[in-house]
């Protein structure tokens, strides 16, 4: 039988077993994980469960600390920050890496490409979600995870229930050639611009609508100044969980180690909420009345697919044919 002091003792073994896994350090080590979203999104929620699993597996010899809402930098700025070494981690939509030469993860902006989480998995938990996290080594940036944010529903300040109601419509999109091709087959006017700065354009009309999956909307209180938006689901926003791959590739081995179990923990976390709190904040923004909502019947959807199927076409020179060809394989569908 285990007495007081034998417990006390076993005890004392574990944390002097973790304690000594870790090199002894003057300091921890500081990661700086910055982010363009509320705390309250599946990203933010993600962001915070890691900080606190590294923290907790590598007994206190990394500190995370979390910025939200863009605190540090803003959508064009924070990559170049990460390459610097301003900051160590990340979250940025897929979208952004274009810029940076990676245009293969727009694929993810192509409008209908998916029907729904199911399909999501057969891609980024396969071997085309880890290739595309391969290709940012050569721009310094270590690939750790793919986190959702979930599929996107269009919002402004008149009805968007059919493709011609976009025509003229100064529709606010984040960077990205996919993006402004889906906009200007709908006859909209594409307007990037920052996510911090667009509540305001908004409500000022600089702007007359956008797209977001739902709890980006409501957390972003964007549902206050737009009259109307439609359940289209047509496309998906994620997020890639990066780090300076020379910072990342220098830690101790150990300590590595503990990351990635948090990591793969706060993945499991942040996906798994993903969809729930974008069902939570829908019913919100219902719930308030300030927006009137759609939802496409299947005629209506087909119209759209229809108007956009050739984005598709005309951006397989810059993702990428095979691996747009690959994605359909994948999923079984020829679009």
């Amino acid at each position: 039988m285990l007495t007081r002091r034998s417990l006390a003792t076993l005890a004392g073994a574990a944390v002097l077993a973790l304690t000594s896994a870790f090199p002894a350090l003057a300091e921890p080590i500081v990661i700086k994980f910055s982010h363009v979203v509320a705390p309250d999104t599946p990203k933010g929620k993600g962001a915070q469960k890691f900080k606190e699993l590294a923290e907790q597996y590598t007994n206190g010899a990394v500190v995370v600390e979390v910025y939200p809402n863009s605190q540090l930098y803003k959508d064009k700025e924070e990559l170049e920050a990460l390459q610097l070494g301003a900051v160590q981690m990340l979250a940025p939509s897929l979208a952004k890496f274009g810029p940076l030469g990676v245009q293969q993860f727009e694929l993810f902006d192509l409008p209908f490409l998916m029907n729904g989480y199911d399909d999501l998995r057969k891609i980024t938990d396969g071997e085309i979600g880890k290739g595309l996290l391969a290709k940012l080594d050569d721009k310094g940036i270590k690939g750790l995870a793919y986190w959702d944010n979930g599929f996107k529903v269009f919002s402004a300040n008149s009805p968007v229930v059919s493709p011609d109601d976009f025509l003229g419509l100064k529709m606010r999109i984040q960077s990205s050639k996919i993006l402004e091709a889906q906009m200007q087959a709908l006859g909209a006017v594409p307007q990037v611009m920052a996510f911090s700065e667009v509540y305001q354009a908004l409500q000022t009309g600089v702007v007359d609508g956008t797209e977001n999956p739902p709890s980006n909307m409501y957390t972003q209180k964007m549902h206050e100044v737009q009259k109307h938006a439609t359940l289209s689901n047509h496309g998906y926003l994620g997020y890639a969980v990066i780090v300076n791959k020379a910072f990342w590739d220098g830690l101790d081995p150990a300590v590595r180690d503990q990351l990635d179990k948090a990591m793969a923990e706060a993945t499991v976390y942040a996906n798994s909420i993903a969809k729930e709190e974008n069902d939570n904040a829908l019913k919100a923004m219902m719930d308030a009345g300030t927006t009137e909502w759609h939802e496409l019947t299947d005629d209506e959807r087909a119209a759209f697919v229809e108007v956009l199927k050739p984005v598709h076409e005309q951006m397989a020179d810059r993702i990428g044919a095979d691996l747009i060809q690959q994605v359909y394989t994948a999923l079984g569908t020829t679009n």
